[in-house]
């Protein structure tokens, strides 16, 4: 596996890949693992390198979707979350309950939120666009200032 690190306007990005598509994006400050625990080499791939390049794209508003190779590693129903979440559209929404519906498992909205809190590639599956049934902003890894500045940029450029 490689990864490379780079600098963006949420902080320093870690971004992973695995010859098949990308694992792992998050920021520095957040990783859940360090480098030595997911064994990685810090090199930059064409992969790596697309995959931040498309992070500078949304970032700047000049980007709704994404189109690098993803491969998160999760369970089953973390990866079926996941798809859902990928399936919200750019400067929208949905509660929990709304993506457990979507999954097939309605009453599973707090292991929708559990599955949110692994996510492994920020921005690209955008759990931040996930939120509470009330309409707060709720349960985001990176912390709810980075989820409302992502909600922020979408809510700027979607009009």
């Amino acid at each position: 596996m490689y990864g490379f690190i780079y600098k963006t306007i949420l902080g320093k990005v870690l971004i992973v890949e695995d010859g098949q598509g990308i694992i792992k994006l998050d920021l520095m400050d957040d990783c859940h693992e360090t480098n030595e625990d997911i064994n990685i080499i810090l090199k930059e791939t064409n992969t790596i390198a697309e995959a931040y390049k498309q992070l500078n794209e949304y970032l700047d508003g000049k980007r709704t979707e994404f189109t690098v190779a993803l491969n998160p590693q999760g369970t089953d129903f973390q990866k079926r979350v996941w798809d859902a979440l990928r399936k919200i559209p750019y400067g929208e929404t949905r509660t929990y309950k709304q993506i457990a519906e979507a999954v097939g498992s309605p009453k599973a909205y707090r292991a929708v939120g559990m599955a949110n809190h692994y996510n492994p590639i920020l921005c690209m599956i955008p759990c931040h666009r996930v939120i509470g049934s009330n309409g707060k902003l709720v349960g985001f890894a990176n912390g709810l200032s980075v989820k409302e500045k992502l909600l922020t940029l979408e809510s700027k450029t979607y009009q």
